[in-house]
Order: C-alpha cells, then sequence, then structure tokens
C-alpha cells in the first residue's frame, strides 16, 4: 500500500521498532482521487487556443465537450495547459489523452508545478527534467504513477512533440488527495521556542520532521544544546543543509545534503536518531550514519527552537544568520509544533508580526540552455551603459550578455568561472574565479563616457576599474544567454548554460512577464518563471572518495588518488588478496590488495611471501604502566575481511618475564587477556586454543613449574618466556593486549606481538560445475539501482549458455556466451534492452579458465574479456537510470550452462557457489581440471597436482621450491648457511664424511661485483669455493690439502656479471674435474675430509679460511638470484626457503622468493594488470604487518597473590590425557588449525 500524509510523516525506516509509539499521523487509505474532472471550465488555462471550441476547460479526461479537448494555436514548444487545483493538493499520477475523434495528440510532455502559479518547478526524476511518454493515439488514456509525488496547487503540461498527422491535442487528468499543513513565516528575527517537559533532558531517540522554502542560503532552522556542551544544529549553509551534532568527548559530527536549497520550493526534511544511529532524509535521499562520540544520550537543556538561535545562545554558538523564509509540517517527537504554535502553546515572543502563510516570490527566472537567447531593448544612441543581473551555472564559461556598440561592443562573459568583460577588440577584464559554483551571483557593469567599472556580488571595494579607448554610443539591442548571428563583432562566448534573475538594463528592472507575454523584447529557447537547474553531484555519485565536477548536461568523476578508477570511480585497481597477484604471475612484494573489491572497505598494503619471514623489526621501549596495544578500528575491519576469506591464518605472541605472572591469578581471572576480532577478550596464550587457558608448555605438558600452565606464572626471579602462534583465525587478529600483573617491585617483562599471517584464498577457487542444461543456482537478489558489478571465471566446452540473469519488470541483467567467440552483457533499466558484446580472437569454449567483468553504473556500462577485450556504452542523456531487480539471480541461468563458474563476485561480494551446489540437483561443488589453465606456472619440471579447491606444483623432484619452484633473491648481505654435520637426528639427508666425488650444480644472475657465490666449509682446512671477480669472471677454488695455495680454475672467456641467467655445473671425482675439464695437482689429496657447512651468498665462518676469499669477494656480499642449488643431494637454498619442514638451514639478511632465476614464465594475456602504485611489484602468501605492536616494558610489582586454576572439562575427559587435549579432540576448529600449521605454505 502507498502511503500518503497529511501535515505529518510517518517513520518507516531502519528505527521503526524504535518509534512505535510515535506513529501520530492519520493515514488515509487511498491517495488516489480524481482532482482535474470536477474542476470548473475556469480552473483551466492556456498559452493559446485555435479557437473557442478548443479552449482549455474542455481539456478533461474522456469527455467529448467542446471540440474533445485543447489544442493551442501553434504547436511549438511554447505551449502549454494550466489546471488550477484552487487549493494545495498532493499530486499522486497523472493521466493524458488526444483530442476526441481527431489526429491531435501529444506523444511527450514535461509537467511543471507551483503554490502560487509562479516560479514553477519541473517534475524530476533520475536526476533529471523527467520527460514523460504521452499518447499514440486520440482515445487511448496513458496513465503516469510518479515516483515522486508532489503538493502543488497549479500544474503546467508542457508539450514537446505531437502527431505527425495533427497537431498538438490534450485532454488531462490530476489523481491524488487533500493536503494541508500550518505555515509559518520567519523574518529573521522572530525564533519559536519549545521547552521540555522537564529542566533538563537525556534524549536516548529522535524523530524531527519539517518542510522549508526559502530564498537564502544561509540560515539556522533549528537548534538545541546544553549544559555539557553537547549540541544539535540543522541549518543552511551556501544553500545546503548541514546537520551538526556533538555529544560530548570527541563527539563532533557533521553531515551535508542538498544544494540549491535557496530555489524558493519547498524541501522536506527527517532525521531519524536512535543513540548514535542517524537517518537524515532530505527529499527522498536519505544518508544513514554512526555519530562520533563515547555517548549514546544527547544532552540538551530545557528548550529546542526552530527559525534560528535562542536569546540566551551561548557565545560559543558564533553569529550565524537566523532563517528567513517558511517551514510547514513541524514535528519533534511527535509533537506537531506548527500547531502548537497556531494555538499559541509554545514561546513566539520574539517575532514582530507571526504570520501563517508564505509570501510570494518577487523573482521572475529565466532558465538558459545551450541554444536559448533573450533579446531586450534599452537606450539608443546613449553614452551610457549600464546592466545588471543576478546568475547562477555549472559551466565555467558562458555568455551573459553582448550588446553591439556604435562601432563596436561590448561583451560580459563568464570565462572559466572568471567574470571577462571585453569591450571592442582591445580590452579585457577579469574577476575573482570560481563563480561557476551554482550559487547566484550578481554581476553590475557600468560604462559611462572613457570609464568602465565591473562590480561582482555588490562588493565595491573589489570593483574593477578601466580605461574605455572608445567612445561609447549605444545601439539599444542587448543579447542574455545567447548570440548566434554570424557578423563581423561576434562576441568569444556564444551561449550561456543556467538561470539569470532581476535584470536591469538602463538601471530599469525589466518585466520578464511582459517578455513571457510578447510585449517586450523577443526570446528563443527560453524557460521563464522558473530555474531549472540541477545539481548531478548531489548525491555524489562518484564513489569511494572521487571528486564530483559538473556542467549544465554532465558530470564527471576523478577518480585520481582513490585506488578506483571508472566513470563513478567504482572499479577497485587492486587485487582482492595474494592469492590473485599470484596468478598473475607476480612474486613475493609489498601490495595494494582491496578485500572486497568494489565495496566500502579501502585498499590496504600487505606484505605477500611465499613464505615465514621476519617483515618488521620492532622498536623497543620500557613502561611502567599497564599496558594496552591498540590497533586501528578501520583498519582491523580491513583485515577482519582478509582472515574471513583467508585458509589459515595465525600470529605469534610471545611474553618473556622476570618475576611477572602471565595467567594465573587467585580468582582464577587471567592477568593478561587480549582483544581480537569483534573486541571479544580471549583468554588464552599462543600455542594454545579457545577453552583452553594455558600456555603452550601447558598444553604439552612440560612447564618449569608443572604446578603451572605457563612458564611465566611460576613467578621466578630468571627470565622465562611464553611464546606461540594464535591460530584460531575467526579471533585474528590481536587488536588489543592488556596486561594486568603490574603491582609488585623487582619484576620485568617484555612483550612482542607479532604480525599476522594467511595464507590462501578461499573464495578464489569457490567454483560450481554445471553438470545438465536445465542446472542452476539462484541467490537473493542484489542491490543494483544506480551501480553494479559481476565478475567470474568460467570454462566450457560448449559454444553457448547463460552464466546468470536477475530479472526485474521490465528490468534485467543477463550475461551469456552468445556463440563460441562472443559474450554478451545486455541489461534493461527501462529505456528498452541495451546489449554488449566483445568477441575474442580464439575459441572460449577451449576448457580453460576466462574471466569476464560487467559493470554498469547511471554513467556507461562496460564489458571486458581476459583484461583485452573491452566494450563500452554510454548512458543516454535523459530516461530511466535506475536498475531495479526484483527476483532471485540465477546462476548457470535457467537456459542452461555446461561447465564451471568459479569466484563470482557481485559488487564486490563472493557469492559461495560450492555451498549452494552442495544442496542443489545438477551441480557439483568444486571444479576440476584447473592443470589445464595454470600448469604452465609449474616451472623448472615441477609437477602440477589437482586439487578439489585448485592445484599445487610439486617440487620435490626439483631443486626448486615455492609455489612455482622456483627460488630466491639476494640483496646486499644475505646469506644462507645450511650445516651438513648435525647433532640432531632431523632425518636430514648429511654428507658427514669424507667425500672422494661431489657433484655441484646451480644457477645465478647478477650486475654485481664481486661476490662469493657458493662455499663448502670443512672441520679441517678443505674447502670449495665458487666466485666472482672483480671483472664478472667466474673463479673456483679448491683446496683439499696438500698444497700450498688452493687450487684454481679460472674462466677468464667471458662476463657473467652482465644480468643473464648463468647455469654452473661442477663434478669432482678423485682429482678429475669436470667443469670443462681439468685437473688437480698430483701433489693434492683426493677427499673433501669432514664437510660441515654450505655457505650461499657470504661467508661467516669460524677458524681458518681462505684470506684471498675473504679480502677479495666477501664484501659486500652476493646481490642477486640464485637457483636450483645442489650439492650432491642436498638442495640447501630449497631447505632454507621451506617452512615446517625441520632443517639445518638458516638465513641471514633479506632473502625474497623470486623467479628470478627460472626458466621464463609465461602469463596468460589476461594477467596483464596495470598496477598504478606499484609498477613493479609482485606476490604470494599475506603478512599484513601494520596490526604488528611490539612494546617491552618494564612493571614493578607492589604485592604477591597465590591463587588456583580451575578448568571446565569436555566431553571425552575420561579418554584424553588431560582437559585439554579433550577440549582439542571436540572442537573441530581448534583441530583444524593444528593440522593445518603442520602444512608447507605453498599459496
Amino acid at each position: 500500500m502507498t502511503v500518503f500524509l497529511y501535515d505529518c510523516y510517518c517513520m518507516y525506516s531502519m528505527f521503526k521498532k524504535y518509534f512505535k509509539h510515535m506513529f501520530f499521523c492519520f493515514i488515509p487509505e487511498r491517495c488516489d482521487e480524481v482532482l482535474a474532472s470536477p474542476l470548473p471550465y475556469s480552473a483551466f488555462t492556456s498559452s493559446s487556443v485555435l479557437a473557442a471550441d478548443f479552449g482549455a476547460g474542455y481539456a478533461k479526461l474522456n469527455r467529448r465537450v467542446g471540440n474533445g479537448g485543447w489544442s493551442p494555436s501553434d504547436s511549438d514548444r511554447y505551449q502549454w495547459l494550466q489546471v488550477d487545483l484552487r487549493a494545495r493538493k498532493q499530486i499522486t499520477a497523472i493521466a493524458t489523452q488526444g483530442r476526441y475523434s481527431s489526429s491531435d495528440w501529444t506523444k511527450h510532455y514535461r509537467l511543471l508545478y507551483s503554490d502560487t502559479g509562479s516560479n514553477w518547478k519541473p517534475y524530476r526524476q533520475d536526476s533529471n527534467i523527467w520527460t514523460f511518454s504521452g499518447n499514440w493515439n486520440s482515445e487511448r488514456a496513458v496513465r503516469h504513477e510518479l515516483q515522486h509525488p508532489f503538493v502543488a496547487r497549479f500544474v503546467r503540461f508542457i508539450p514537446l512533440d505531437c502527431s505527425e498527422e495533427g497537431r498538438i491535442g490534450l485532454r488531462v487528468e490530476l489523481y491524488g488527495c487533500a493536503y494541508w499543513a500550518d505555515v509559518i513565516s520567519f523574518d529573521g528575527q522572530g525564533v519559536i521556542s519549545y521547552r521540555f517537559r522537564q529542566k533538563k533532558m537525556k534524549i536516548l531517540k529522535d524523530v524531527i520532521s519539517l518542510k522549508f522554502k526559502t530564498t537564502k542560503g544561509d540560515g539556522i532552522l533549528l537548534h538545541g544544546e546544553g549544559q555539557q556542551g553537547d549540541y544539535i544544529t540543522l541549518e543552511l549553509q551556501q544553500a545546503k543543509l548541514l546537520l551538526n551534532q556533538y555529544g560530548s568527548i570527541q563527539g563532533h559530527t557533521s553531515v551535508s545534503s542538498g544544494s540549491l536549497l535557496d530555489d524558493d520550493h519547498w524541501h522536506s526534511v527527517l532525521i531519524e536518531r536512535y543513540r548514535r544511529s542517524v537517518n537524515f532524509t532530505l527529499d527522498q535521499h536519505t544518508q544513514s550514519f554512526r555519530t562520533n562520540g563515547e555517548f549514546d544520550n544527547l544532552d540538551l537543556d530545557n528548550e529546542i527552537t526552530f527559525g534560528g538561535m535562542p536569546v540566551s545562545a551561548k557565545p560559543s554558538s558564533g553569529g550565524r544568520e537566523n532563517y528567513i523564509g517558511c517551514m510547514e509540517a513541524i514535528h519533534y517527537n511527535g509533537d506537531n509544533i506548527t500547531n502548537l504554535v497556531r494555538r499559541r502553546k509554545v514561546d513566539t515572543s520574539s517575532f514582530h508580526n507571526l504570520t501563517f502563510s508564505c509570501a510570494e516570490s518577487r523573482t521572475f527566472p529565466a532558465f538558459f540552455n545551450s541554444t536559448s537567447s533573450l533579446q531586450l531593448l534599452g537606450r539608443t544612441d546613449e553614452d551610457t551603459v549600464s546592466v545588471r543581473l543576478q546568475f547562477r551555472t555549472w559551466n565555467p564559461s558562458g555568455l551573459l550578455f553582448f550588446t553591439p556598440l556604435m562601432p563596436g561592443g561590448v561583451e560580459v562573459s563568464l570565462v572559466e568561472g572568471k567574470v571577462t568583460v571585453h569591450i571592442y577588440v582591445t580590452l579585457g577584464k577579469n574577476t575573482r574565479s570560481g563563480l561557476n559554483d551554482g550559487q547566484w551571483h550578481s554581476v553590475h557593469f557600468l560604462a559611462l563616457e572613457s570609464i568602465a567599472m565591473l562590480t561582482i556580488n555588490g562588493d565595491e571595494m573589489s570593483t574593477v576599474r578601466a580605461a574605455i579607448p572608445i567612445q561609447i554610443r549605444t545601439g539599444g539591442d542587448y543579447f542574455f544567454g545567447g548570440y548566434f548571428p554570424r557578423t563581423d563583432l561576434s562576441p568569444s562566448q556564444r551561449s550561456f548554460q543556467g538561470c539569470m534573475q532581476l535584470i536591469h538594463v538602463d538601471d530599469q528592472l525589466v518585466k520578464l512577464q511582459s517578455v513571457e507575454q510578447g510585449m517586450l523584447g523577443s526570446f528563443e529557447n527560453v524557460s521563464l518563471d522558473m530555474c531549472a537547474i540541477i545539481d548531478r553531484c548531489v548525491p555524489n555519485h562518484c564513489e569511494h572518495g572521487g571528486k564530483c565536477s559538473q556542467t549544465g548536461d554532465m558530470f564527471k568523476c576523478a577518480c585520481e588518488g582513490t585506488g578506483y578508477s571508472g566513470a563513478t570511480c567504482h572499479n577497485s585497481m587492486y587485487e582482492q588478496s595474494c592469492e590473485e597477484y599470484k596468478h598473475l604471475g607476480r612474486s613475493s612484494n609489498t601490495y595494494w590488495i582491496d578485500p572486497d573489491s568494489s565495496g566500502p572497505l579501502e585498499p590496504f598494503r600487505v606484505t605477500c611471501v611465499n613464505l615465514t619471514m621476519k617483515t618488521f623489526t620492532p622498536n623497543q621501549q620500557m613502561l611502567n604502566v599497564v599496558l594496552t596495544c591498540r590497533a586501528a578500528h578501520v583498519f582491523v575491519i580491513q583485515v577482519n575481511a582478509v582472515t574471513s576469506s583467508a585458509e589459515f591464518c595465525e600470529q605469534h605472541v610471545a611474553y618473556m618475564c622476570y618475576k611477572s605472572r602471565l595467567l594465573n591469578s587467585t580468582d582464577g581471572s587471567p592477568f593478561t587477556w587480549w582483544v581480537g576480532r569483534g573486541n571479544e577478550k580471549h583468554f588464552y596464550w599462543g600455542g594454545s586454543g579457545p577453552g583452553v587457558q594455558k600456555c603452550a608448555c601447558g598444553i604439552e605438558r612440560n612447564c618449569t613449574d608443572p604446578r603451572y600452565y605457563c612458564n611465566c606464572d611460576a613467578d621466578l626471579s630468571q627470565w622465562k618466556e611464553d611464546a606461540g602462534m594464535l591460530m584460531y583465525k575467526d579471533h585474528l587478529p590481536v587488536s588489543q593486549v592488556v596486561v594486568g600483573d603490574v603491582h609488585r617491585s623487582g619484576s620485568e617483562a617484555r612483550l612482542t606481538v607479532g604480525p599476522l599471517r594467511c595464507q590462501g584464498d578461499r573464495h578464489f577457487w569457490n567454483a560450481a560445475s554445471f553438470n545438465t542444461p536445465a542446472s542452476y543456482l539462484h541467490f537473493p537478489t542484489f542491490q543494483a539501482e544506480t551501480s553494479a558489478d559481476v565478475s567470474f571465471y568460467f570454462k566450457t566446452s560448449a559454444s553457448h549458455g547463460v552464466f546468470l540473469e536477475i530479472l526485474g519488470n521490465p528490468d534485467f541483467i543477463r550475461l551469456e556466451l552468445k556463440s563460441a567467440t562472443v559474450v554478451s552483457f545486455s541489461f534493461d533499466v527501462g529505456n528498452g534492452p541495451v546489449e554488449l558484446t566483445v568477441r575474442s580472437s580464439t575459441p572460449l569454449n577451449d576448457d580453460q579458465w576466462h574471466r569476464v567483468e560487467a559493470e554498469r553504473n547511471i554513467k556507461e556500462a562496460v564489458l571486458r574479456l581476459d583484461k583485452v577485450h573491452r566494450e563500452a556504452r554510454s548512458a543516454p542523456p535523459q530516461g530511466h537510470t535506475r536498475l531495479q531487480l526484483f527476483s532471485q539471480l540465477f546462476v548457470g541461468g535457467q537456459r542452461g550452462f555446461l561447465g564451471c563458474i568459479r569466484v563470482l563476485k557481485v559488487n564486490g561480494v563472493t557469492l559461495d557457489l560450492e555451498g549452494r551446489a552442495k544442496v542443489t540437483p545438477g551441480v557439483k561443488p568444486g571444479c576440476s581440471g584447473h592443470c589445464s589453465s595454470y600448469g604452465m606456472l609449474c616451472q623448472n619440471e615441477g609437477k602440477c597436482i589437482e586439487k578439489y579447491n585448485g592445484y599445487s606444483c610439486d617440487c620435490s623432484l626439483t631443486a626448486f621450491d615455492g609455489p612455482f619452484c622456483n627460488d630466491g633473491y639476494f640483496e646486499s648481505g644475505t646469506l644462507v648457511r645450511y650445516d651438513l654435520m648435525s647433532e640432531s637426528s632431523s632425518g636430514v639427508p648429511s654428507a658427514v664424511g669424507n667425500l672422494t666425488r661431489e657433484e655441484l650444480s646451480f644457477s645465478f644472475s647478477t650486475s654485481h661485483t664481486p661476490a662469493v657465490l657458493i662455499y663448502i666449509s670443512s672441520k679441517t682446512q678443505d674447502y670449495l669455493a665458487v666466485v666472482l671477480r672483480h671483472n664478472g669472471t667466474l673463479q673456483i677454488r679448491y683446496n683439499l690439502g696438500g698444497l700450498r695455495e688452493p687450487f684454481t680454475i679460472s674462466l677468464n672467456h667471458r662476463n657473467m656479471a652482465n644480468g643473464q641467467p648463468h647455469n654452473v655445473n661442477i663434478t669432482r671425482q678423485d682429482r678429475l674435474v669436470q667443469l670443462q675439464v681439468y685437473t688437480l695437482p698430483e701433489t693434492s689429496d683426493t677427499e673433501f675430509n669432514l664437510v660441515k657447512t654450505i655457505f650461499l651468498g657470504k661467508v661467516f665462518e669460524t677458524g681458518q679460511i681462505d684470506p684471498v676469499l675473504i679480502e677479495r669477494y666477501n664484501t659486500p656480499g652476493f646481490v642477486g638470484c640464485l637457483s636450483r642449488v645442489q650439492f650432491n643431494r642436498i638442495a640447501p637454498l630449497k631447505a632454507a626457503l621451506r617452512t615446517g619442514v625441520p632443517s639445518t638451514a638458516s638465513i641471514q639478511g633479506v632473502l625474497v622468493e623470486s623467479n628470478c632465476g627460472a626458466s621464463p614464465l609465461t602469463v596468460p594475456p589476461m594477467s596483464a594488470v596495470f598496477d598504478p602504485w606499484d609498477p613493479d611489484s609482485g606476490i604470494i602468501a599475506v603478512v599484513i604487518f601494520t596490526i604488528l605492536c611490539t612494546l617491552v616494558f618494564l612493571v614493578r610489582h607492589m604485592f604477591h597473590h597465590k591463587g588456583s586454576y580451575h578448568t571446565n572439562e569436555a566431553k571425552g575427559a575420561e579418554s584424553a590425557d588431560c582437559a585439554d587435549a579433550a577440549i582439542i579432540v571436540n572442537d573441530p576448529a581448534f583441530t583444524e588449525t593444528i593440522d593445518e600449521s603442520k602444512k608447507e605454505w605453498f599459496i
């Protein structure tokens, strides 16, 4: 049911459950009464009539009297039919008919309305002056339900075109109901003071509504304040409406809405507040937001005022202006304020003359478009030119007026927002810029004798004066807004888009009413008695902080610096996860990611790495207070989006203590806790899990004191540590840590919270397989009124099929495979179907993954295929812009698709295809065959392994590692050490012993010399070294004993420090060294004794070392790419880069996983992604180090607590080793986390 109200508002909103008792208005059953037909003949007037029996009074729907309707004398665009409803009415629908039994009808028309019969307002819809479709014959009535019902007394129909066979013919009807409201006129002095029933009010919820109209751009509509500093103010500033509220501690909130509100038309305002949640509605446009501050109540004194500040207002309130204009239907929390004023129940003593009516506007504006011109007459052969006018426009340039002189001429124009005067040809003067801001500005030009003066906005102090090089003699003609004749003397600007009013020529106000009646001057395409300028930037359709600029016809968005692109800054320029960067062929680096793509969350930086790395070295500081480590709220929301989509996350926490307890206390409440996702407190520590108030040693039952479950809880006077990984990702990240055992002397502690590390992206592989033509998935409809985007991957062997569709009436969206090479995006927003197609140069039914991206906004529609093929279509300048959908979203289409669809995103939200597929017949979760599309990413003979939700590269039979089987990049000073003679029983392959044969192979590329590539040491003086000399040549150095100097093999034939990849293979059997073929001297030993350590990139060894190596080649260290390193059966670089596997390898410095030393990576065409902020960046797992918070503190404890620890045992405790083990066994999420931690990190 459509609801219409008399002098009230009914609060249907997100707050309706809080305001049930405030539904104070009478709701009529239906606002659809016939309004025009019962009126007398005299209520209808028109611009002209063809003859007496074609009069306006005969233009009633379905009537046949007279000549069956109204027809004007001409069928041009200056004709109108007007209906006087005798009182203000609520109009909800209109209908038209052609003239009875004739060839005369109106095909399209516009609608104007007014309260007074002047200052007309055009009916607008979808941010445009709306054009209604009319009739195509003389008998059938066409009715339109108004999307935005309005209140008016006078309604005008403006025919735009008519029947080709006849002329304009019209019969009309208006539908609606009665409207009445108390109107109060404010003169800038009077203020309504509404006093509360009690002295001070702590207001939890508010509902405030009113209507206003004014010609002033500034003024306070309402104000309330309290002794504690709280206040609420609704005011006009530069014809925009501002809602300001202050709620004590850091509570200032300011929201702006609307513009051009000084147009002397009614505007409705509704404010709904519950606690800190606010709905702010102006003329059907609602903004929802939360106020700043810590408190929910608004503490006000005993009154709230309407129309200005109270007399007792504090000086801090400032000297802002009171309101001048009219208000009606003022309501505050259920009280009808305007009715109380009429009954003298509120204080109105500040009014000099309180009136309950609204004065008519004294202005008579004129609206110009790019083809408009207004010609007025002035005095002839005078020596003075004097012109005054007011204008408002969005266009930076345009002609204000031009008048020919005898000889020469005067042009006053707007050029790049500045008023510019051109007299004859030689003189030009400018004023200040920025006058194309949509506000009213006054211009006064005066040329007298030999002086010209230009004054803007009445500011005499800034008047521009200049000497005139000619004698002024007026020609008598003045052209405003346009001058189109081609003459020898023509203005630089030809037209003007905007409004003018109060035009004075020769110091006389021009009566534009006489111009409209044809009694004065002439005009072309000028709309008189109305200003139809539109602010196309309010509401702002530029998303994500894009800056909106406009002209009279269009707006555009500047997206620079936002991280988004497109006509409305809708498309994120970044991927949603490291997983997506990885499959674009990127390597480890720092990247911008946007976890919700086109959604509201801003992009942020993460480090994508393949392996566990220390990416941040914390600063240490000493504190003697309760420790609190916080993360920024906005950033935590962004990180939550990452953890939600990740397959696995972990965060390391460590607490080093010296007589400082961690969890144990006398009452069971821990001294220390941490806050995670959702601001929830958690009482378990790293290495433990939810529900287990213990540290890692308590789980493993190896704490320093077996009576406690954390090492630090033993409260010993020696340094201990409790550390471990938090791995329950639904609780991460750690946003705050609070340490409470701070009241004793002699204690010290150090807290470290490491970076959050996340692996994988569940969304990236979320897929469904459609096995029959009739199979499909369905999801709830989505909001797509002004902008919508859809993206997904597909693969198929079929030549056609519907990917997805969603329906409205008649609106719809459909994405379809039209043929083996064509993808189609079609939609209808009410202007008729539109179809965009892109054609691929290769078949799309090749069972390979292809990416489709489609976007539609009020500016354009775009379709992209594989990031290579693109088609765009601009939206029409007129017509519907809002896409209204109501059916479910059908994926796979009800008309059939065979194949797979993966990572389907709608408005940045990934739909759970797998989850829906599990309960849908004919559709299977997941999709096999990923290696067919991504197998080429597995390099260096790595094997592609199919997985349920993706694939992986098996590098076990190669010397490479990582997601694509490639190795590491060394920075200056980086060192990888691999110990061959370890005392551990880790099962690592060992070369301990004396070798008579060894094989060494590796690849490298670098541009830096000198450097140690590989150094293999021993417990004796034996060693093998491969170095780059200063000239870039390679040298192999052997010392197996028996020689005074190491045996060297120098390859002097080429410079290998040329940035190109080089492969080296060295094999020795006894004295025979095969590089090419070299032989060790007879005096050399044949055994490599007690091989101990392999060094890569640099040597850092104790004992006796070849001084030539250290002095010539070891500094600053190898810089470049080293890969495929293998010594006998040992791959030291692979071991260093791999996590989760026991190894004797260690890293010093920065080692970055890269594919630089691998064979060239071939990336499909769709991987060419432009990253404007980081063009050389690359990827692979996620390290979010902005969350990192490392703090060290010194605490002195004042007293000691002895306490006990209690555990609620879970089911299964009787069969478990301990209660903690029972909890872990019975918590599936915790069990999964423990298992996941053992996996290698290949993303």
